[in-house]
């Protein structure tokens, strides 16, 4: 998905704006999955014409946020279990291999320093969760995490210095994210496992061990592929029971 500067928008035309409004509106939350996405009222919304307001659907459509509803329109994409499957094959088979080309490079200090920063982050986060009493991240704690574990893949992926690589691994990563329907629990142990992950990577790449470096990465990247899918797995199992049995869930 496309990214701007805050400073461009004022240069925008209609239907970047109108892209990028929807995109917001599902990345935080406003609009779910499953939901329908109005081209007229987002027409009145914006003060313009149904043209572009389509243009940009189309676009998101092609992108895969979107998706085409069997009574017409469209509606905010949700993924199936394949979708998940798909995502995670392609992450894993662009990361483990920008990852090895990355470890034949110098590491730049400053580069090594924001990568470390990003894995102390976690230790930081799993402290607070020991000193409060809670067994998990709450919702703020949560935001701080999926930014700089993002941020942490993405600086990663920025060393490769291939664009099209990078457009495409953020698009994934954004749609893994964006449509989970179940995250795992955010718990001291996840925060620990995740945490030598990417230190074990960060490592790697330092040292200029690349197999290593792409062992650690496809073992971190299996690892999480394992925990959605659960989590899809556990969400479709308690929706089918409260559809069966609504008995179970007070209704």
């Amino acid at each position: 998905m496309s990214r701007r500067r805050k400073t461009d928008v004022g240069t925008l035309s209609i239907r970047e704006k109108a892209y990028l409004h929807i995109q917001q509106q599902i990345a935080n939350g406003k609009l779910a999955a499953g939901s329908g996405v109005s081209e007229l009222s987002l027409a009145k919304e914006l003060g313009s014409s149904r043209s572009p307001i389509r243009e940009a659907m189309n676009q998101l459509a092609a992108e895969g946020l979107l998706e085409q509803n069997s009574g017409g329109g469209m509606l905010v994409a949700r993924l199936k279990r394949s979708d998940i499957i798909e995502l995670y094959d392609m992450r894993e088979a662009l990361e483990v291999y920008s990852v090895g080309k990355i470890a034949e490079l110098p590491l730049q200090p400053a580069d090594k320093d924001r990568l470390q920063h990003l894995v102390d982050q976690i230790t930081q986060l799993k402290t607070e969760i020991e000193s409060s009493g809670e067994t998990a991240l709450n919702d703020a704690q949560m935001q701080i995490f999926l930014t700089g574990d993002f941020e942490f893949h993405a600086l990663l992926m920025s060393m490769t210095q291939n664009s099209r690589i990078q457009k495409v691994v953020s698009e994934t990563r954004l749609l893994i994210q964006i449509f989970s329907l179940h995250r795992p629990v955010h718990d001291v142990l996840l925060l620990e496992s995740i945490r030598q992950y990417h230190q074990r990577v960060l490592d790697a790449v330092a040292s200029g061990d690349k197999w290593l470096a792409m062992q650690c990465l496809a073992e971190h990247i299996q690892a999480s592929k394992k925990e959605q899918l659960n989590g899809f797995d556990e969400w479709r199992r308690e929706s089918s029971l409260r559809d069966n049995v609504p008995a179970l869930f007070g209704s």
